[in-house]
């Protein structure tokens, strides 16, 4: 299928931990007033790390007022309150990730904030973006200061959940932060732990009444890679509609996976036939596995497909994905896709 690769590419965190912010109300309600520093003028959150900064460890799991009163005992901010009210008013807050920050002291709550999600504040960072595939894994790996050979070696001896036989779509796309001393192959077997944590992943492990759970990661991995998160439950319901009734997939990513290409929408008809089990235009039904790690939604779109009959499907321009059962009307809408990436639409 032809999609909008931005869909691939954005960058859309998947979270390491989820950020109970009502975990705690009750007990920061105590406190009858919330004092705060001073705000910066902006220099709090762009400056450099200096020797004044300090390092706290966030476990995971720790709810908003756990990471408050942490802040407040280590001098960081002038009350947790202060905190607490400034993080459960900004989305963004969700994506704190556990493990050691360098901060520093004395912060208003909204500079505090701030520096908590720059990620170059984050000891030993790796971020795993929707839709990777593992070679891109291994490279945020190498870029978090591990060595190539220790983690060749780390991936080879994962520990993989039951009924999968690759490791591929099984490394959650999140952002993680390790403590110092944390080897290539703890690191790892928490990227896959992560996944088996996921309340949807949960539910694919038990498999469903025609597909095993790897084969469900596999829809999964082709709607991430092939739809807009608006899009997904449809793109789901494309695949099953057409593994129903026995037609070729016929998925662009899946041999944009064999070729490990990213950033052209454009697939000539020789690389639809490359001789590979995971080319979907020459095999029928799914490809031996996953083809990227798909995150939270792409899951829940594999396990909760919309209701349609749509069998079809093609992105025309940038924003505007359109579904239909007609081939007749897939092929006039084709050639709206193809004036529009002739004229630069897609770039």
């Amino acid at each position: 299928m032809i999609r909008d690769r931005k869909a691939i590419l954005r960058v859309a965190l998947a979270l390491a931990f989820v950020f109970l912010f009502t975990g705690g109300v009750h007990e920061l309600r105590k406190t009858s007033s919330s004092p705060d520093f001073s705000c910066s003028d902006g220099s709090a959150i762009s400056q450099a790390i200096t020797e004044e900064d300090i390092s706290i460890e966030l476990a995971a799991g720790a709810t908003g007022s756990d990471i408050a009163a942490q802040l407040f005992e280590k001098g960081v901010v002038k009350s947790a309150r202060a905190f607490f009210g400034v993080a459960v008013g900004d989305a963004r807050a969700a994506k704190i990730a556990p493990g050691s920050h360098i901060i520093s002291p004395g912060l208003c709550a909204k500079d505090a904030l701030e520096q908590l999600l720059d990620s170059k504040r984050i000891a030993g960072l790796i971020n795993i973006v929707e839709g990777e595939w593992n070679s891109e894994v291994f490279e945020d790996m190498v870029k978090a200061g591990y060595s190539r050979s220790e983690i060749t070696e780390a991936l080879a001896q994962l520990r993989l959940p039951t009924g999968f036989k690759s490791l591929e779509g099984l490394l959650f796309p999140a952002q993680y932060s390790f403590p110092e001393g944390t080897t290539a192959a703890q690191a790892a077997q928490r990227l896959v732990e992560r996944f088996t944590e996921d309340r949807y992943a949960k539910k694919l492990l038990q498999g469903g009444a025609q597909y095993s759970p790897q084969q469900l990661l596999t829809i999964a991995s082709i709607i991430q890679a092939e739809g807009s998160t608006q899009d997904f439950s449809k793109v789901s319901r494309v695949i099953y509609n057409r593994l129903k009734i026995g037609m070729p997939l016929q998925m662009d990513s899946t041999v944009h996976y064999i070729m490990q290409a990213r950033g052209d929408i454009f697939l000539s008809r020789k690389s639809t036939m490359l001789n590979s089990p995971y080319n979907t235009y020459r095999r029928y039904g799914l490809p031996p596995g996953p083809i990227c790690s798909p995150g939270a939604d792409a899951i829940k779109a594999a396990l909760e497909p919309v209701a349609g009959d749509w069998l079809y499907f093609i992105t025309v321009a940038p924003g505007d994905t359109r579904f239909t059962s007609s081939l007749d009307e897939f092929n006039t809408w084709k050639a709206i896709y193809t004036k529009n990436r002739k004229a630069g639409a897609f770039k």
